[in-house]
């Protein structure tokens, strides 16, 4: 079993900035993959921005450029830098972690609580 904690949400201005951290722990994989998905009023969770233990990443379209998603291996830990901030980033923001097993298509996924993000003047 994996447990995320997430930190670092709350509100800001729209052309602020906010960082979100997410501790995990338990029984993670030497392949794994860490990240970022997001759920606003009345939408579908989307993809925000993954990052694999190798350091490999991807972002979702709508926040290329503006956020960067990050990790430290030793700490199991993950965080998403989010800059110029805009009204429609405003959402619950959930850590995803994806245990990978080597040689298969066998995923575990876990997800953390989430953290409430909110971009309003």
């Amino acid at each position: 079993q994996v447990q995320l904690v997430e930190s670092g949400g709350g509100l800001v201005q729209p052309g602020g900035s906010l960082r979100l951290s997410c501790v995990a722990s338990g029984n993670i994989f030497n392949v794994n993959a860490m990240g970022w998905y997001r759920q606003a009023p009345g939408k579908q969770r989307e993809l925000v921005a993954v990052i694999t233990n190798g350091g490999s990443t991807n972002y979702g379209d709508s926040v290329k450029g503006r956020f960067t998603i990050s990790r430290d291996n030793a700490k199991n830990t993950a965080y998403l830098q989010m800059d110029s901030l805009k009204p429609e980033d405003t959402a619950v923001y959930y850590c995803n972690l994806k245990n990978f097993v080597s040689s298969t298509r066998i995923s575990y996924v876990y997800w953390g609580q989430g953290t409430q993000v909110t971009v309003s003047s």
